[in-house]
């Protein structure tokens, strides 16, 4: 698998949740992140109320030269985003899977705050196996 990157973005458009794995994606500060999840957030409310056809969920694939960004958007408005390589074709499965383990490993922590920045050992430790 290709995987480069995992965001997980609030309902908000808070970047609450980044990794990146190997060597794919160029290192950003922790500012440039948020401008993108807020940015990648803009555009998925835009693409949501251009469909011709009548309602939509927005944005499911957004590609690159040389990437592409799977997003899967939750019932409540959070949205993972899975930077892959243009011919990754089990990213819709693994968004799934990552949020199976958000939902039991992050929303039944009780000590977890929805909304605010995911510091699970348990969820970072999954995510790892899952997509190390």
């Amino acid at each position: 698998m290709a995987i480069f990157g995992l965001w997980v973005i609030n309902k908000a458009g808070g970047l609450v949740y980044e990794r990146s794995f190997g060597d794919g994606l160029p290192h950003l500060t922790s500012n440039e992140y948020l401008v993108l999840a807020g940015t990648l957030h803009g555009i998925h409310a835009i693409t949501s109320r251009l469909s011709p056809t009548g309602s939509s969920s927005g944005a499911h694939v957004i590609s690159g030269e040389t990437f592409k960004m799977n997003i899967l958007l939750t019932a409540t408005g959070t949205k993972f985003v899975l930077l892959t390589s243009l011919v990754e074709p089990t990213a819709d499965s693994v968004l799934q899977k990552v949020y199976e383990i958000y939902a039991d490993a992050v929303m039944k922590n009780p000590f977890h705050t929805p909304e605010m920045p995911i510091r699970s050992e348990g969820f970072d430790t999954r995510i790892g196996a899952l997509l190390g």
